[in-house]
């Protein structure tokens, strides 16, 4: 699967296809409000002052207001009963202006995460979590642009698909078997003809399987855990993972971000490599804007 040139790795710039994806979506948007009068409403509720999560929400928040998304931002108290949030998020899935619903993880230890989720109309699941849609996207055809799809999966294939290969017939790796990464990734994929394998904890001899395989997906939530010599020539490396660790630099003791991929020894092989950061992450705030944007469509048209 040769899609660097010579013995140079291509770096997937996921900063720079997300800007894409976002200049379009801001066209479409502008073209919907000529039509319709309205744009799409995108809802934010965050339990609680998780430094990671108040950092995501901003960015999320920042990305749809640049494209022409209305958002509606509810932070609630870390004291906030689960009854108490379920009874927002109905209060919002009867919202004619709102179109996404999304429900920030993770949230406190007293709250059900799966129920809250579940309880998001499915035609407003910004996220792509609900099991209805889950559901479509097994069955679903595979040009249904209708779908609202897990965003950070939708976005690895979006990278996939920037690099001008067909995926069609290529054996692809999926490390690690979440419902919200994981097994999203592997429908994708299937859809696209590859044929898929889904590596995890319990899988024996991982690093044989990895050598074989054209495309590895990483997403298992383990700094650094796949080697350089796993990745076998010309293959393309998408990693999902996001760790911090420390690190000495210049003699100070630093947080580092990585992946879940040694990125210094599997660049060494790989034809083509996402970098941690830049690489997936402003993918999935992308897509969760693509969603809210379809779910607008759904309705309106």
């Amino acid at each position: 699967m040769n899609i660097g040139r010579g013995n140079l790795t291509s770096l997937i710039n996921g900063n720079e296809i997300a800007q894409n994806l976002r200049n379009e979506l801001k066209e479409e948007i502008d073209d919907l409000k000529i039509k319709t009068g309205k744009v799409p409403g995108l809802a934010v509720v965050q339990v609680g002052n998780v430094a990671a999560s108040s950092v995501y929400v901003k960015a999320k928040t920042k990305s749809a207001k640049e494209v022409g998304i209305d958002v509606f931002d509810h932070h609630l108290p870390e004291e906030t009963t689960e009854e108490e949030l379920l009874k927002i998020v109905n209060t919002l899935n009867n919202q004619d202006k709102v179109n996404g619903i999304l429900v920030q993880l993770p949230l406190p230890k007293n709250i059900n995460e799966q129920l809250v989720l579940d309880s998001i109309h499915p035609e407003k699941d910004a996220d792509g979590f609900h099991p209805l849609n889950v559901g479509k996207l097994s069955i679903a055809s595979h040009n249904d642009e209708n779908l609202l799809i897990p965003c950070t999966p939708y976005g690895c294939l979006i990278m996939l698909k920037s690099l001008g290969v067909d995926l069609s017939g290529k054996n692809a790796v999926v490390i690690g078997r979440s419902n919200i990464v994981g097994k999203p990734m592997a429908q994708l994929l299937l859809k696209e003809s590859c044929t898929v394998t889904i590596a995890h904890s319990r899988t024996k001899n991982i690093d044989e399987v990895c050598k074989k395989a054209d495309i590895v997906i990483a997403a298992v939530g383990r700094p650094k855990m796949v080697k350089g010599d796993w990745i076998k020539k010309e293959a393309v490396v998408i990693d999902v993972g996001i760790n911090r660790i420390k690190s000495e630099v210049e003699g100070e003791i630093k947080n580092k971000l990585v992946g879940d991929v040694d990125f210094d020894e599997a660049s060494k092989n790989a034809s083509a490599i996402t970098p941690v950061p830049g690489g997936v992450g402003p993918m999935t705030i992308a897509c969760l804007l693509r969603n809210t944007t379809i779910a607008f469509k759904n309705k309106n048209q």
